[in-house]
């Protein structure tokens, strides 16, 4: 059956001497992986730079749900980007979120609103102006929502420390080590309130904003089965002062 969906390319990978196999996570299947072959020339519609990731593409391909690997028989550009590929900080920041992505997001199926939450976040880090030292963690924070591992903040009064592997605050230290001491914990409330428009307001240094970093991405290994070391996070905590 012939479909055409929006596509957020996560992962591409070499795959013999013309061929890529390209992740994405796609408006109508969620995840969904591809085999394509690349033309020799620039002439062909398939071209390299559209796999870059987080680029926002238009596919189309003839799905076969019994397929681990589907076959492109359209692409083009669904949105061009006219900052992340030409800004080196936003180049890095794209590669440690698409990473990410790819870990965070292996068992999505269908989800409009986490594609349109995945879709806008790409646009808005894209025609960012000013400082976004502070846009991943909040992307990160926020993702929480869409893949149903939010932390639990209603009960914060029974406690003030926040338990990483029950996702909720307890009034009492837990007898295991992945919870928040009572700064952190209390700190968690002010990052949970952030938005993109409102994420300058609250100033960090490097070392703060990498141990945020750190933080959140233990979460999602307690929160998300198979999520491993990330191979672009050292890069990612030398980009920001």
């Amino acid at each position: 059956m012939i479909e055409k969906t929006r596509a957020i390319v996560l992962r591409s990978i070499k795959y013999g001497e013309s061929q890529l196999i390209i992740d994405f996570f796609t408006e109508s299947h969620g995840r969904l992986s591809f085999l394509t072959r690349l033309p020799k020339s620039g002439k062909g519609k398939v071209k390299r730079q559209y796999f870059q990731p987080l680029m926002l593409l238009n596919i189309e391909f003839d799905y076969r749900p019994q397929k681990d690997l589907q076959r492109l028989s359209d692409i083009g550009l669904s949105v061009p980007l006219m900052g992340i590929p030409f800004s080196p900080l936003k180049i890095s920041l794209s590669l440690f979120l698409a990473e990410f992505l790819y870990y965070a997001t292996r068992a999505e199926q269908h989800n409009q609103a986490l594609f349109e939450f995945l879709y806008h976040s790409v646009l808005w880090l894209d025609g960012a102006s000013g400082s976004i030292a502070n846009f991943h963690i909040v992307f990160l924070i926020r993702l929480t929502l869409f893949l149903g591992v939010a932390p639990n903040v209603e009960i914060i009064g029974r406690g003030r420390y926040f338990d990483l592997k029950e996702g909720c605050y307890v009034d009492k230290v837990p007898l295991h080590t992945y919870y928040l001491s009572a700064t952190d914990s209390e700190r968690l409330l002010g990052l949970l309130r952030l938005r993109y428009q409102t994420m300058n307001l609250y100033p960090m240094s490097r070392s703060e904003r990498n141990h945020c970093v750190e933080v959140i991405v233990d979460y999602y290994r307690l929160h998300v089965p198979g999520f491993p070391e990330m191979k672009s996070l050292p890069i990612l905590k030398g980009l920001f002062d």
